[in-house]
Formats: C-alpha cells, structure tokens, sequence
C-alpha cells in the first residue's frame, strides 16, 4: 500500500484520467472528491462489497425456467 500525505485542496492522480482531492480534514475524517471517466464506477467500499455479495447471491441461486413453451414460439 502506498501512503501519501496531502492537506486540503492538493490532489493524487490516479493514471491520467482519476484525480482525487482532499477536500476538508476536520478530526478524524477526511473529505475527499473523486473525478473519474462516468466508465469508471466509483464506491464506498461497504457499498461495493454488499453489491458484490448480492451479485455472487444471485448467481449462485437456482433458476427456474418454464419446461413448456407456449404454442407458436421459437425458442
């Protein structure tokens, strides 16, 4: 892990396109902006686990498919 120390306002690049800013220290929590590419998805880490988490929830469930079609379809 890298560890960089930045005040307020001064940036970290990530590549060419992500720049995160730190925007306000107050305590113990910091603000930061994030601009990034609208193709680049950006999470809080709880909310990417608990998508991942339901993504592999909903992968791994049975699914039910019709055993007859109805008349006239193709497939």
């Amino acid at each position: 892990m890298l560890i960089i120390t930045r005040r307020p306002g001064e940036k970290i690049m990530l590549g060419d396109d992500i720049v995160v800013e730190v925007m306000e220290v107050s305590g113990s929590s910091v603000r930061i902006g994030i601009a990034a590419p609208r193709s680049v998805p950006v999470y809080r880490e709880e909310i990417w686990t608990a998508v991942k988490e339901e993504n592999a929830a909903a992968a791994s469930s049975p699914i039910d498919l019709p055993t007859d079609l109805p008349a006239g379809s193709t497939h």
